[in-house]
């Protein structure tokens, strides 16, 4: 079945218009997520190398959490109850020592150290007092008197045993996921490999640097979008300008050694909007092209021939307006390098809208959002060319055709990037 608003590929392998209206806003959404099949291949990564990406198999404990027990202040390790007779060094973390052979004896210990052999508890350095000249230690705490059995030891395998499923496969890479797989003797984890990702900017409009002149604006694409594509799980390898040329564009696309080719700008009719003519040359396969989304209408998603080693690539076409840009970035761009990665979906998060959201009379819309408590509010500046709004957005509100009104709730899309 054909998506309206899409192009095809007719019996020469050319692209020709299925219809002429846009393909609703969550069908493209769920085109762009479900063309990807299966993740992307799993690979073995170094913890330094694993953060961001997505765990392909459970993470189970290697050895008990913790591997011994171990002292849960500092103070002195104690047998049985007190007074206690100390004798020997200090325990420290790392160290291994003697055992505490008899009731009614102790050793300093430190945070973090091994429990002796023989120790009942550790008796807290605020709660002991060690009369130097006899060498015993008394127990000064308010509490009962006698030492509890137990009290401030970390028993080993008190977080987990070894063999325990810790964290299930599909659970994003975090500094705490890298801390948790160290602690449980991980050194490399398998992981799906990021989707590669390179930034074609399209364009003779398009300054570099300074202040616009002569009829030439800055490119506001080319600094914003990597960053957010990284948050997306994409390994952005390169961004390039590309000039308003159809050989240029056909061959940076031919060429791009990337899983995902991304290119703002060219996505409509105009005269040197080239991005249709390339693709069609190139035999792709468009899945999306225009979504009923304002700002960004003209969005595509296609899908280009293998390379010879039978890697399959995709094209993200987004708008050359920023925050058309953004939105097409968070209906094709985002869903598609998530599923990539092997990142599962988020949970919808719906808010209360504080006043009214205002809507397109038939398309979906896409409305910058401040936070306020547990409701969102919408913020000015809100055109398909501007950032004013964007900069201070918290999330960009999915509002219906016709809006929403004040006290409804909708559904709020996270900002890449945040």
């Amino acid at each position: 079945m054909t998506p309206a608003g899409a192009h095809t590929l007719d019996g020469t392998g050319g692209v020709r218009v299925a219809a002429e209206s846009h393909m609703v806003w969550e069908q493209a959404r769920r085109i762009a997520r479900d063309c990807v099949g299966q993740p992307l291949p799993v690979v073995p990564r170094s913890l330094a190398d694993a953060l961001g990406h997505t765990l392909a198999e459970p993470l189970t404990a290697l050895t008990d959490l913790p591997p011994f027990d171990t002292s849960a202040m500092d103070g002195w390790a104690v047998a049985g109850p007190g007074p206690w007779l100390v004798g020997g060094a200090a325990v420290l973390a790392g160290d291994r020592s003697a055992p505490l052979r008899d009731h009614g004896t102790a050793v300093p210990i430190a945070t973090g150290a091994r429990l002796p052999t023989g120790a009942t508890a550790v008796l807290r350095r605020e709660h002991g007092e060690f009369d130097a000249e006899s060498g015993t230690l008394h127990d000064r705490s308010t509490g009962p008197g006698a030492v509890a059995p137990g009290r401030d030891i970390r028993p080993r395998g008190q977080e987990c045993r070894a063999g325990e499923a810790l964290i299930p496969a599909g659970i994003t890479v975090t500094p705490a996921v890298l801390g948790l797989a160290a602690a449980a003797g991980y050194d490399r984890l398998a992981v799906h490999r990021r989707p590669t990702v390179e930034l074609l900017v399209l364009g003779d409009e398009l300054l570099e640097a300074g202040l616009p002149r002569h009829g030439r604006v800055r490119d506001a694409l080319g600094p914003m979008l990597p960053p957010w594509l990284r948050s997306c799980g994409a390994d952005v390898i390169g961004r390039r300008r590309v000039a308003d040329d159809l050989g240029l564009l056909r061959e940076a696309v031919h060429n791009s050694p990337a899983d995902v080719v991304v290119t703002t700008g060219s996505t409509a009719a105009g005269p040197v909007d080239f991005l249709h003519a390339t693709l069609e040359e190139a035999g792709a396969r468009l899945l999306v092209d225009s979504v009923a989304v304002r700002p960004g209408h003209p969005m595509l998603l296609a899908e280009l021939p293998p390379t010879p080693d039978g890697r399959t690539r995709r094209l993200v076409g987004l708008p050359g307006n920023p925050l058309a840009a953004v939105a097409g970035t968070v209906t094709l761009a985002a869903p598609l390098l998530r599923h990539l990665g092997g990142h599962p979906d988020a949970e919808p998060r719906r808010m209360r809208a504080a006043t009214e959201l205002p809507g397109h009379p038939r398309d979906t819309r896409l409305l910058p959002v401040r936070r306020t408590h547990h409701e969102v509010a919408p913020l000015p500046f809100d055109g398909p060319a501007m950032l004013r709004g964007l900069a201070f957005a918290d999330g960009l509100a999915v509002v219906p055709p016709g809006g929403v009104p004040a006290g409804a709730t909708a559904e709020v899309l996270e900002v890449p990037g945040q």
